[in-house]
């Protein structure tokens, strides 16, 4: 799993930086007969299903980067509350598609558990890695994500995090 994981990550990683000198757009330049809405200075507002499953948002920066966050409910070590929030970087051009878009997305962010029993709450740092499918005739996006993260405090350990969702844009 850990050698999937890394490879993975290397794989994304050289792939955003090997496309850092072409800009990626939001829309199917081309494509012109698809429609394709602009995503940029928009707020998508979900679900996400797994570590955790609740809420999911995400707004885009421009037309490769935006920020997301998620709050809801976590099933690791009697936590009752779970948020993060990752800025990510989107390469459109790794897997190409005939309808719709379906960017490979590397971030980095942060994660907080409060936890019961008077247990101390975790903080963390994570790194997701994810694909997300964006529709040409919907303003909906649905997405899959790994987030492996360390925990920083009350102890140093490290874990994985993640899911699957859907998110309508406004």
């Amino acid at each position: 799993m850990k050698k999937s994981l890394y490879a993975l990550i290397l794989t994304a990683l050289c792939s955003f930086s090997g496309h850092a000198d072409e800009p990626a757009t939001l829309t199917k330049s081309s494509h012109p007969d698809i429609s394709s809405p602009d995503y940029v200075g928009k707020l998508g507002a979900g679900i996400i299903l797994g570590e955790p499953t609740g809420g999911s948002v995400k707004y885009w920066l421009n037309d490769t980067m935006a920020i997301d966050g998620a709050v809801g409910w976590s099933s690791h070590d009697h936590s009752n509350l779970y948020m993060h929030s990752d800025v990510l970087w989107h390469n459109f051009d790794l897997i190409p598609v005939s309808r719709g878009r379906l960017p490979i997305y590397i971030g980095v962010g942060g994660l907080f558990r409060v936890r019961d029993d008077n247990r101390d709450n975790q903080a963390g740092v994570r790194i997701p890695v994810g694909v997300s499918y964006m529709f040409d005739n919907a303003p909906i996006d649905v997405f899959a994500e790994i987030g492996p993260a360390l925990d920083v405090t009350p102890d140093v350990r490290g874990e994985m995090t993640g899911g699957v969702g859907i998110r309508f844009w406004f």
